[in-house]
Parts: structure tokens; C-alpha cells; sequence
């Protein structure tokens, strides 16, 4: 998954969910005050994130690592995803697989994960073992170790994944061949499981010198979140992460995505039992906290966003799934409203029978363009802000949910408290700088439009979903 939009957020927490909260939770309302968290820097340039949460005897352990597939370069996309594979394959002390092992004896659970923008690492366990896991980690970020055979059997597990997940997927492989459209000089055009070909050729001194270059201190965060004291946890990460030596970060190039000059168009041909149109446009980005116009203008593209899409009944849904007019089975909505690279607002849909993509084309674009012209009402605004308060309600009840969201934001350069400002920043956001954004964002200029031409289906096979933005 992509840096999770907060948008996301709003949709996790559910229509009813949201309606049993209106009386009690106005727009306007602060959510209740959250644990303090805890940030420091060790001496060699790690920072450490704590949040306590004392309600069960538990703790989540993550290493977050700023590097992803779009710090690959061409040649070699899909070794950040590998590492993560390799990284559960030994260091100097501990035989391949017997990290995961030692975590379950400890009575925990733990995975990893890749996305563009980053690569991270979680243990969920018992309080009281959060130092056995601390020390683990540790040893594996400073002394990961593997052999040629093992990198060859890892490799060949990956080629698997993405003939599984993006190969034999038709909507997987068209949202991937719709990126590399999309961008034509921004890295994210690459996608995080790798090109086949360039898995191909990847070879173990190509991981290696990849974790060599990025896995250091100061390229890094641990986030725990659970029933622990900030100072303890600061103590045992200085024991543990604190003695591996300090490395520079290396220096990361720009690399701009040139203006787009018209609109791109692909067709996807695939086997699957229906069409799916998808319309991504290009979009400003959410770089910091600070008002500015690029800021506010990615704010309101996902209160639009939400508006179009952000609950049951909401205006996509209304107006292209329902009634006599109906022209799709499914309807979606989405703005990135952060990450490392350029982002897109996407709005997608699946025709009903007997009606074609381009219907299904004009009527999302339509719905846009009627906000441009007709605007948003404050009700529609109020039910967005609304939802926006109660996903900072429930996000609270998962322990790993906060080490997650910890995490994200520690990966654009984001304080701790940033959920917390943007809620203030949403109140700001009026109907007419919804308006503004539907008017000035979704030209035939900053559209690439893809669509996923069905074949026929072999025998027996389903269609599948596309899978989420993070691999893991």
C-alpha cells in the first residue's frame, strides 16, 4: 500500500460507525487527547518513537527504514522488496529463519513490508520481551547475512509472488503498466515487486550492496507503541541500535516528473470477466504542516476525494451504481495525499452490463465537473469532517494501528502529533476550495486513463482483486 492516505482512514471507520458518532462528536469537536509520545535521536542518527498504551501487557516493536522501490535504479527495480525477503535469512549469528522462530518462541508475531516509499519491520509481543525483540532487530539491521543459495531460492520465491499477484492478476497488471504511463521520469513509475526481466538478472551482490547503501542509523526509525516507559524503552534501544556505528545517509538526486502534455491512454488486454476504467490525474502533494498553496490544495483534493467517495451513498456511488441511469457495478475515489514522490488523485469504476468504458469514463469525469461548477454542499462538508474525527477515535484501539501511523509519518518528515493538525487543518477547508481544486486539477492534461480490455477467462480461473500498494 502506498503511504496510507488519511483519507483511508475515513472509510475504515465505516458509515455506521460514523452516524452513531455524529450526535456526539460535532465537526467542530476535538478528539480526546491521545498518549504523549516520545521522540529522541541516538548518536548515530537513529530516532526512536514512543507511545505508551497501557490498557494490555503488550508491545509493538517496528523498524522503519526510508528506502523503497523508488530509491532503485533502473536495472534493478524490485531489490528493496527482495531485501526484505533476505532480511529474515541470518546474520552472523543467527541461521536463516531462525529470527522468526525466536520471535514465536517469545509468544509474538511479526512480518515485514515494502511500499515506493519505504521498507519496514514489526514484532508484536508480550511486554515484557520487547528487549529480546529489540535486540533481534538490531543484530539483523547491522549484520544481515546470506548466502548465494539462499538468495537464489528467495528470488525464486519472489518471481512467484509476481506471477501470482501481478502476472496472473488483471487488474494488478494494469494498474502497474498504468503507473509506468503515468510517469515518465518520477520513480514511482517502477513497480515495488520489480519488472520480471530485472528480477531475471538481480544477483545476491546487488542486495547486498543495496543494504549496504541504505540500512544505516540515520536512515531509520523504531517506533514502539504498547504498555512501556519511554525512558526504559530509550535505555534498551540505546544498548541495542545505539552500537551500531553511524554512516552518512547517501544523497538522493531529484528526479522530477516532467510537465505532461496531453492526455496518455493504454489498453490492457488480460483475461478477466469485466472491464475497469481508471483515471489517474496528476495532483500536488502534502509536503509539510505549513499552509501554503500546493498544501491546502492537496488537503481539499481528498475532502473531495472523500466527498465523491468517502461513505455509503456518497455522490459516485448515487449517482453511477443506482437508478434507471445506472452505468457501474463499482465506483471508487482516492487521493495520495502524501508520499516521497509525485501523487494522483484516482477515480475508477467497473461497468454495469451492457454499458461500455467510455460511459463509465464520461460519468466519473462528470461528477467532477459538477463540483466544479456547482460546488459542495456544508452538509457534504460536515459529514467528511465528521468522519475525519472518528477515524482519529478508532484508530486508538489498535496498538498497531498507532506504531503504523507513527511510522508513515516518521517517513515524510512528519511530527508525531501531525493526525491531531491535520483535523485543525480539515476544519479550515471551505466548499469553495473543494470547488477550486475540481476546477483546476482534472483536465485532459494531467489525465492517463487506462483501461482493462477483458479476455476470455480459462477455464475455471476467477478474476482477482488487485492486491494493496505495500507487498509483503
Amino acid at each position: 500500500m502506498q503511504p496510507m492516505p488519511f483519507i483511508s482512514l475515513l472509510r475504515r471507520a465505516g458509515a455506521a460507525g460514523v452516524l452513531a458518532l455524529g450526535a456526539a462528536f460535532a465537526p467542530a469537536q476535538t478528539p480526546p487527547a491521545a498518549p504523549p509520545v516520545s521522540q529522541f535521536t541516538l548518536d548515530n542518527g537513529l530516532t526512536l518513537i514512543v507511545k505508551p498504551d497501557r490498557r494490555a501487557p503488550t508491545a509493538v516493536h517496528m523498524l522503519w527504514v526510508r528506502v523503497g522501490a523508488m530509491d532503485e535504479v533502473d536495472g534493478t527495480s524490485g531489490v528493496a522488496h527482495l531485501l526484505e525477503h533476505l532480511m529474515f535469512k541470518g546474520t552472523d549469528t543467527l541461521a536463516p529463519g531462525e529470527f522468526s522462530r525466536r520471535v514465536a518462541a517469545l509468544g509474538g508475531r511479526e512480518n515485514a513490508f515494502t511500499s515506493r516509499d519505504y521498507t519496514g519491520y514489526y514484532q508484536q509481543v508480550p511486554a515484557a520481551r520487547l528487549a529480546d525483540v529489540m535486540a533481534l532487530e538490531a543484530d539483523r539491521f547491522a549484520h544481515n547475512r546470506y548466502s548465494d543459495e539462499e538468495f537464489a531460492k528467495e528470488l525464486a520465491v519472489v518471481k512467484e509472488e509476481r506471477r501470482l499477484r501481478v502476472d496472473d492478476n488483471p487488474r494488478a497488471l494494469m494498474a502497474e503498466q498504468q503507473m509506468a504511463a503515468t510517469f515518465a521520469a518520477a520513480p514511482y513509475r517502477r513497480p515495488v515487486i520489480g519488472w520480471m526481466g530485472d528480477l531475471d538478472a538481480l544477483t545476491a551482490d546487488d542486495a547486498r550492496a543495496f543494504f549496504q547503501r541504505w540500512y544505516v542509523p540515520a536512515n531509520a526509525a523504531v517506533v514502539v507503541a504498547g504498555d512501556v516507559d519511554p525512558q526504559a524503552v530509550l535505555a534498551l534501544a540505546r544498548k541495542t541500535y545505539g552500537a551500531i556505528a553511524a554512516r552518512p545517509v547517501p544523497a538522493r538526486k531529484p528526479r522530477p516528473e516532467p510537465a505532461q502534455a496531453g492526455t496518455r491512454r493504454i489498453d490492457v488486454k488480460a483475461p478477466a470477466e469485466q472491464a475497469l476504467v481508471s483515471l489517474a490525474f496528476k495532483v500536488p502533494r502534502m509536503d509539510g504542516l505549513e499552509p501554503s498553496p500546493s498544501n491546502d490544495d492537496a488537503l481539499a483534493l481528498t475532502v473531495l476525494a472523500a466527498v465523491l467517495d468517502g461513505y455509503s451513498g456518497a455522490r459516485l456511488d448515487r449517482a453511477l451504481t443506482r437508478g434507471p441511469h445506472r452505468v457501474a457495478d463499482s465506483v471508487s475515489a482516492d487521493n495520495g495525499l502524501f508520499g516521497r514522490g509525485p501523487q494522483i488523485f484516482t477515480l475508477s469504476g467497473v461497468p454495469a452490463a451492457g454499458k461500455t468504458a467510455a460511459e463509465v469514463e464520461a460519468a466519473l469525469r462528470a461528477q467532477v465537473a459538477h463540483v466544479a461548477r456547482e460546488g459542495v454542499s456544508e452538509a457534504e462538508l460536515n459529514r467528511v469532517k465528521t468522519q475525519w474525527v472518528a477515524s482519529e477515535i478508532y484508530k486508538r484501539d489498535s496498538v498497531m494501528g498507532q506504531a503504523q501511523e507513527l511510522g508513515h509519518l516518521w517517513i515524510q518528515g512528519l511530527p508525531p502529533d501531525t493526525s491531531e493538525r491535520l483535523i485543525a487543518r480539515l476544519r479550515q477547508i471551505s466548499a469553495a476550495q473543494v470547488q477550486a481544486v475540481a476546477r483546476t486539477y482534472f483536465g485532459d492534461d494531467q489525465l492517463t486513463a487506462a483501461i482493462l480490455v477483458p479476455q476470455p477467462l480459462p477455464p475455471g480461473q476467477p478474476a482477482r482483486p488487485a492486491p494493496a500498494g505495500e507487498i509483503r
